[in-house]
């Protein structure tokens, strides 16, 4: 009989389908991958190469899977897992989904409108694909379900808020959760029993969020009730007055779909310099380049901001983790976005700075009280350790990863 020891984590967008297959035995669960890859197009009839529906999508997968020797009906698979963005209140772990799970997630949709729609399409296809195997959904959310109520509830009229899930929530949770861990396992520490660890987090891509983290438990997360507050990201405008929005719909008579569009699509560093690479910006600032060095530096203000309030928040730091694409590859916006916390205990070396790979690396100097380090994140090897400790009833909690 074959062993089911590899997982498919499929994360379906509105548009793409991105998978990997992930085996996870041996002393490194994670390492081995036979295949992996992405169905983009989906539902652009006008594009050539594309695919109508998640249906087709994933049918596709299946023949890249098969083509590679791997195939949907594989004995070897043990579960598939997905990325879900929203799980509110009611997803605070993973989750074996049925059908009354799927009509729970459908009550989530008016909390991510552009997100959960995709997940359900393809949770909903994969079932119907493989109805004997496991179907595990994990949560963007879930990790910060711990914050406590002081830190989740806004300063609004609590009936109002109550009645419309007014709440904050946070995103970039499974890449928070593996991070953390992988901090504390690089300076030595249990991520298993993380004791009274305790690090800030820093996700910093075209989408980008800071949490803090104490004991392996989320406290406090920038990201609210969408994943437009906080941090000035690619094309988001991150943290904003609100009267800003009142502004343009009485003075530029924008309406809600306006202003949603020119906060989340044109705002950010793309609003402040037209561009949202931040090699780019780079170039351009190494050019003298004036709307891209105020945008740097409007990004880098922003999380040194955060770092600082975070440090507050957990009281003592033992270590600030970089991640995502801008915070594994940009030694620029680490040393900006640290300079001057010598007083915080933070101290990067610039050498161990400067160098560029693919491990986990410790930057600070030797002198730092705080570590600082670049974690590459591997979200889809969190979404796969969750899948299978919940199929396998090993806990909710994934172990320490390789």
């Amino acid at each position: 009989m074959t062993a089911q020891t590899r997982v498919l984590v499929l994360n379906s967008g509105s548009s793409s389908l991105k998978y990997q297959l992930i085996d996870m035995t041996g002393p490194t669960p994670g390492a081995d991958r036979p295949a992996r890859g992405i169905v983009e197009r989906i539902g652009e009839p006008q594009a050539r190469g594309g695919v109508p529906d998640h249906a087709a999508a994933l049918r596709t997968v299946g023949e890249e899977l098969a083509a590679a020797g791997h195939g949907l009906d594989s004995p070897d698979l043990l579960a598939i897992g997905h990325r879900a963005v929203h799980g509110g209140t009611r997803f605070t772990e993973p989750v074996l989904v049925d059908d009354g799970v799927l009509a729970e997630m459908e009550k989530l949709v008016p909390l991510a409108p552009l997100h959960n729609p995709a997940n359900i399409a393809g949770i909903r296809v994969a079932r119907e694909l493989r109805p004997d195997l496991p179907q595990v959904a994990v949560f963007d959310t879930a990790f910060h379900a711990t914050l406590p109520e002081h830190a989740w509830r806004y300063a609004l009229d609590t009936a109002t808020a109550d009645a419309h899930a007014i709440r904050r929530y946070g995103f970039h949770g499974t890449s928070h959760a593996y991070v953390s861990r992988a901090t504390a396992r690089l300076l030595g520490r249990d991520p298993a029993d993380p004791g009274d660890f305790h690090v800030i987090v820093l996700h910093l891509g075209n989408g980008a969020s800071v949490s803090a983290v104490a004991g392996g438990r989320c406290v406090e997360t920038s990201m609210g009730m969408t994943p437009l507050e906080g941090l000035v990201m690619g094309t988001r405008s991150g943290d904003l007055d609100p009267a800003v929005v009142f502004h343009l719909a009485r003075e530029a008579g924008m309406d809600t779909d306006a202003i949603d569009t020119l906060l989340n699509k044109r705002s950010g560093l793309v609003g402040l310099c037209g561009d949202n690479d931040m090699r780019e910006i780079g170039r351009r600032i190494a050019e003298g380049d004036e709307r891209a060095a105020l945008a740097f530096d409007v990004y880098v203000h922003r999380i040194r901001k955060y770092v600082g309030a975070y440090t507050a928040v957990l009281g003592r730091v033992d270590a600030l983790a970089f991640t995502a694409g801008v915070g594994e590859n940009s030694a620029a916006v680490r040393e900006a976005s640290l300079r001057g916390l010598g007083g915080l205990g933070i101290e990067l070396d610039s050498v161990r700075n400067a160098v560029r790979g693919s491990a986990p690396r410790v930057v600070s100097a030797p002198s730092s009280r705080v570590a600082v380090a670049v974690v590459p994140t591997d979200e889809e090897l969190e979404i796969a350790t969750q899948t299978r400790d919940l199929v396998r009833g090993g806990g909710s909690a994934p172990p320490p990863p390789g």
